[in-house]
């Protein structure tokens, strides 16, 4: 993420952004289980990256997408279905090891689509959110991160 915007002196963008550099990180995770054949391992990290991703994506589309939408619909909503489809991923792996021999390529490709979509938010949604939102705005986006999850600290590594 850029450093010149400021955006990182707002506590829900921050918190964002940490979300978001944690599940980059585990996402080397990921591939180097891929590499080496440990669907498993893959399955594991899945379900780490899902637990981060469950409260974050809650706060961004509970709290601030509502927020931006009147002035981005279309860009809200592209990121919206962008939710749904790593969501359906990663959920192959809420119980286990799936065993779909497609899933762990399919993993694969939906986290290169998460590193883009990060991109879209850090570079866009949330400069954009700085400009735009007033104190209110911000303690509703607050108000749905008490809600739904504790802030996290980077975990450790699997």
């Amino acid at each position: 993420m850029c450093e010149y915007c400021g955006c990182q002196d707002v506590t829900a963008i921050e918190d964002l952004t940490r979300e978001h550099d944690e599940v980059v990180g585990l996402m080397s995770y990921v591939r180097a289980a891929y590499a080496a054949g440990d669907i498993e391992a893959m399955a594991t990290v899945s379900r780490r990256i899902a637990d981060i991703l469950a409260p974050h994506t809650a706060v961004e589309e509970e709290g601030l997408f509502p927020l931006l939408a009147d002035d981005f619909p279309d860009q809200i909503a592209v990121l919206r279905a962008e939710h749904h489809h790593v969501e359906h991923v990663l959920a192959a792996a809420a119980t286990g090891t799936p065993a779909d021999p497609d899933w762990p390529a399919a993993l694969l490709e939906v986290l290169q689509d998460l590193r883009t979509h990060i991109l879209k938010e850090q570079d866009g949604v949330f400069p954009a959110a700085l400009t735009s939102l007033t104190g209110s705005d911000w303690d509703s986006v607050d108000a749905v991160r008490d809600r739904v999850g504790i802030r996290i600290s980077p975990a450790a590594r699997p």
